[in-house]
């Protein structure tokens, strides 16, 4: 189980960056024109708005490495989840 404060921030960044977004692409965009006053206005802004500083997290445990995008769980979990036929469409490979 991953540290409650970690799955925290990480959530806390995950809605920031959610509410966020279509203020920070209008800012992008008028930077890759070349406006210096968006760039200054893009750097003020909270990093942790950023989508680039979120972490993929097991939904179940919050493990932050070897989590499959296609289900949200993490490689232990995904495991469990299939044994106990609770994934619907993965079996286990046999041959």
């Amino acid at each position: 189980m991953a540290k409650k404060s970690a799955i925290a921030k990480n959530k806390q960044r995950q809605s920031l960056a959610e509410s966020r977004a279509e203020v920070r692409t209008a800012l992008r965009d008028l930077c890759k024109k070349g406006d210096f006053d968006a760039v200054v206005k893009l750097n003020k802004r909270p990093r942790n708005e950023s989508k680039v500083r979120l972490r993929n997290r097991c939904q179940q445990c919050g493990r932050p490495r070897g989590t499959y995008k296609r289900f949200g769980l993490c490689r232990i979990c995904l495991r469990k989840a299939a044994m106990g036929g609770n994934v619907p469409g993965l079996v286990k490979a046999s041959w």
